[in-house]
């Protein structure tokens, strides 16, 4: 890592794992709320519709959102079995144990994703 500070890692590989079984099991419940939208226009009219179609299409962008999280999750998780967990991706410089401890998957240190994305 190239630094001196310590970090719990059993104690962020419990969260992130956590987090997974969290995210893994939302993620299949969720599933039924993005299947396709099959509505009988003779008795739903068509405002009912639209209804169903935007509910589906904020389901599938929160499952889209889902996914990305549990990506970041496991790939903090290799990072741990690597060795490489706490350093930053961009600049492999640490990153803020208070930064970790708000989201243990976090991949950048505060200056790169500053970076990232410049408000």
């Amino acid at each position: 890592m190239g630094n001196d500070r310590i970090l719990d890692l059993g104690a962020f590989r419990v969260r992130l794992e956590e987090r997974r079984t969290e995210l893994r099991g939302i993620a299949a419940l969720a599933a039924q709320a993005a299947r396709p939208v099959e509505l009988d226009q003779a008795r739903v009219g068509r405002v009912s519709r639209v209804d169903a179609l935007q509910q589906q299409a904020m389901s599938k962008e929160s499952n889209r959102r889902r996914r990305l999280e549990l990506q970041r999750t496991e790939a903090a998780l290799k990072r741990i079995e690597d060795g490489d967990y706490g350093c930053c991706l961009r600049c492999g410089e640490s990153i803020a144990s208070e930064r970790l401890a708000v989201d243990p998957a976090m991949p950048l240190c505060i200056d790169c994703a500053r970076r990232a994305n410049p408000s």
